[in-house]
């Protein structure tokens, strides 16, 4: 299975608005949708993003939160798919830093200062 980048941005943004901070691994989907699915979190969960707590529900690491934050924005998102794009592809781990070099780079120039 290819891993998909987007879904992976939509389960950070599901686990950061559900209340209980947590979500079901196979959701709401039914064979081959929640396979996917579940094959995604561990693979968040590979890369220090989610933590499986219990019962098939992942919850998002302090990581994670930092990818979400730094990918949260639709333009940094696609500035990071981008970016990947540009080197002919990128681990989960170097989508993260690319992301976080990006975020850098606008805080740098908008506060004038060095990070």
């Amino acid at each position: 299975m290819k891993r998909d980048d987007d879904l992976i941005r939509a389960l950070l943004f599901e686990i950061e608005g559900n209340e209980a901070a947590a979500i079901d691994s196979y959701g709401d989907e039914e064979g081959s949708d929640g396979e996917r699915r579940h094959y995604h979190l561990v693979l968040m969960q590979d890369a220090g993003f989610t933590k499986h707590t219990s019962n098939g529900y992942f919850r998002l690491t302090s990581q994670g939160h930092d990818y979400l934050e730094a990918i949260r924005a639709d333009t940094a998102w696609k500035r990071t798919k981008d970016g990947a794009r540009m080197i002919g592809g990128a681990t989960l781990g170097m989508m993260k830093d690319i992301s976080v070099a990006y975020l850098k780079q606008e805080a740098a120039e908008k506060l004038g200062i060095n990070l």
